[in-house]
Formats: C-alpha cells, sequence, structure tokens
C-alpha cells in the first residue's frame, strides 16, 4: 500500500516527537529543583524511564504522577455521556504508579471547563467515585476552574499519590535477557489516540459519526467510550500493597499508554530488546479504524495500545495468571527480553498482520 496514503497521528494535529522534546525539556527543569530538597526529609529521586516520581520518606516510597483523560472527553461530550471517564482518569493515574510497585493512596482532580454544568459535573464524579471505591482510593480534594474564553469543552486531569516499601520499589535493574513478558489484555482504547480516532471517523463519516453504527446497536461513540479496565488493584495482590508480603516476582512493568506497545515497554528494558510475537488481537474497532483512515500497522501501534494495556517481565506466570484472572484481567506469555537491542513486534494489525515490525 502507498506509504503517502497512510493517515498519521501528526495529520490529526498531535505530534509526537514535539511532544517528547518538550517532555524532555520539562523533566530537565524539574530534575533542577532535586537540589532543593536534598538530604532532607522528602527528597526526590532520580528514576530515568519511570512511569511515576518518588520521593523519599525515611522508610518508604511517596510515589506522585498525574495524567488526564485527554481528548476521550470530546466524545463523552458529543455523546452526552460522562458517567463512565472516571475509570480512565483512575486507571492513566493508578496504572503508572503501580509500575513501581506503588499503592495508590489518593487521587485529586481538575476540571477546566468552558462552561459549568451541575450535571456533567456529577456524572463525572459518580463515575470517578466508582473507580476509585473499587480501588480503594480516597479523593480528598479538587478543583473546578470556569474559563469560557480559553477552553472549548473541558479538560480532566488527576494527580495521584501512592506509597511504596523501599524494599518493593520496582526498577527495572533486575531485568535480562531470557525474561518472559507477559501482556494484559485491554477491553478498549483507554485514554490515548482519540484524536486520531476522530479525526478518521470524521474523514469517514462527517461530523455525525459519533452516531453511526459501530455493532449492533452499539455507536461509534459507545465503541470509544469503552471505560478503561484499571489494572492497579489486581497488580496488588500480586505485588502487595504496604505492609503486605508479595506473591511473586516481578521484575518490571510497562503501562501502554502514549506511544504504544514499543514506546512504553523500552523503558523498561535495563537496555535489552525484546522479542513480542504473541499479543493480543487488537480490539475489532482498531481495526476498522486502520482500515477507514489507512492506518498504517507502525502507525497504530505507536497510537493505540491495539489489545495489550500492560506489560509484565517475570518469569512467574503461573503464580501470576490465576491472581490476575481472579480480579477479571487476561494475562499471557507474549514474548521475551532479549540480549538484541531494538523492539520486534509481530503485527496483528489491519495491513501486515504475522508480519515482525521492528522499532
Amino acid at each position: 500500500m502507498n506509504q503517502l496514503n497512510m493517515t498519521t497521528y501528526k495529520q490529526s494535529g498531535v505530534n509526537i516527537a514535539k511532544g517528547d522534546e518538550c517532555s524532555k525539556l520539562a523533566y530537565g527543569a524539574a530534575l533542577e529543583t532535586f537540589a532543593g530538597r536534598k538530604n532532607m526529609i522528602g527528597g526526590s529521586v532520580k528514576l530515568e524511564g519511570g512511569f511515576s516520581g518518588i520521593l523519599d520518606f525515611g522508610d518508604f516510597y511517596l510515589v506522585q504522577n498525574c495524567d488526564g483523560v485527554g481528548s476521550k472527553i470530546a466524545v463523552a461530550e458529543a455523546v452526552s455521556k460522562f458517567d463512565t471517564l472516571g475509570y480512565d482518569l483512575v486507571a492513566m493515574v493508578a496504572d503508572d504508579a503501580v509500575c513501581l510497585g506503588a499503592e495508590t493512596v489518593s487521587i485529586t482532580n481538575t476540571i477546566d471547563t468552558e462552561m459549568v454544568d451541575a450535571n456533567i459535573v456529577k456524572a463525572l464524579m459518580k463515575g470517578l467515585k466508582n473507580a476509585c471505591l473499587e480501588q480503594k482510593i480516597v479523593i480528598p480534594g479538587g478543583e473546578i476552574a470556569e474559563m469560557p474564553d480559553k477552553v472549548k469543552g473541558s479538560i480532566w486531569n488527576a494527580d495521584a499519590v501512592g506509597i511504596v516499601e523501599k524494599r518493593k520499589l520496582i526498577t527495572g535493574k533486575t531485568v535480562e535477557a531470557g525474561d518472559q513478558i507477559i501482556a494484559l489484555r485491554s477491553r478498549g482504547f483507554r485514554s490515548n489516540g482519540f484524536s486520531l480516532a476522530r479525526y478518521v471517523l470524521k474523514q469517514q463519516f462527517g461530523d455525525g459519526w459519533v452516531e453511526k453504527q459501530f455493532a449492533k446497536r452499539v455507536s461509534w461513540g459507545d465503541a470509544l467510550l469503552e471505560p478503561s479496565l484499571i489494572y492497579s488493584g489486581a497488580l496488588l495482590e500480586i505485588l502487595g500493597r504496604y505492609g503486605e508480603k508479595r506473591l511473586a516476582e516481578i521484575k518490571a512493568l510497562a503501562h501502554v499508554t502514549g506511544g504504544g506497545i514499543p514506546g512504553n515497554i523500552v523503558r523498561v528494558l535495563n537496555g535489552y530488546g525484546a522479542d513480542l510475537d504473541m499479543l493480543w488481537e487488537p480490539n475489532e474497532a482498531m481495526l476498522r479504524l486502520q482500515e477507514y483512515g489507512k492506518v498504517s500497522d507502525g502507525e497504530a501501534y505507536q497510537v493505540w495500545n491495539m489489545g495489550t494495556g500492560m506489560l509484565i517481565i517475570s518469569n512467574e506466570f503461573k503464580k501470576i495468571a490465576p491472581i490476575l484472572k481472579k480480579n477479571g484481567v487476561e494475562a499471557k506469555i507474549v514474548g521475551k527480553v532479549s540480549e538484541k537491542p531494538g523492539i520486534r513486534l509481530l503485527s496483528g494489525g489491519g495491513f501486515k498482520k504475522g508480519k515482525v515490525m521492528k522499532f
């Protein structure tokens, strides 16, 4: 297929390269603040490639991160359905924190909105409350800002605070060639790649795309709003919450968010490469979007999760899998850590299924 006809994330308005450049600038400035609390309680620890930041509190680390539901909220606005987005918000921050072995204790949230609507706020908070109760997380506070001249619609972000005993911190430093890689199945898009999804659907169907049928009695709007499966609580049964025993050795965890599978697993490989050849089948909606927009497999695997929401590096699958299954999470061995640098991934996409892609 002619690559010139392929739709890319950049065409939808998202420039990954510029985003990465800005992230490096922001992290560089953040690193300079570490000196301000040197040898003090709450001093920060440099952790390259980490999914969250850690602060030293003596006997334990305090873990912090922030994220949001992104432009998935634009789909909710188009469908007028807001009560599931709370699961996405919790997944984005709690599933980042658990990559360090941390138990998320609290989440605060900020709603920046064009115009305050009590019904929307009520629905958003209902979903967040339910997700937090399921994950044993408290909401100690939040903020709502009305900014009609700056915001179109609404933006919803959260900050998470977690805790992990120092001896249980997961750094990925013990990862080595030959270690097994386990994939946890995703049930939807989670909260990444919605700018591309919306762009493709608008090109295909026009402004009324949210009402177009995806499947029997399911619209495209409903398909894209599938709430994220939160992995944190299930993984904490294995890792142990604060003061609890660890049930299996997990060397590293990679949350598949922005950057997809190749962009996230590389962060925890300890300098090694990875061969992935038995990944979960991509979500049907993702395959359909690939077809509509002529989105290449390489692009799709770097924008969407393509059926895999979390990756685990561990050689104790037989201990891990039953605990995850009990908590509603499907897991399977999908490959190994390799001496050879780079990521090699057997595509399950719509254009080169069965072909090895290299990243």
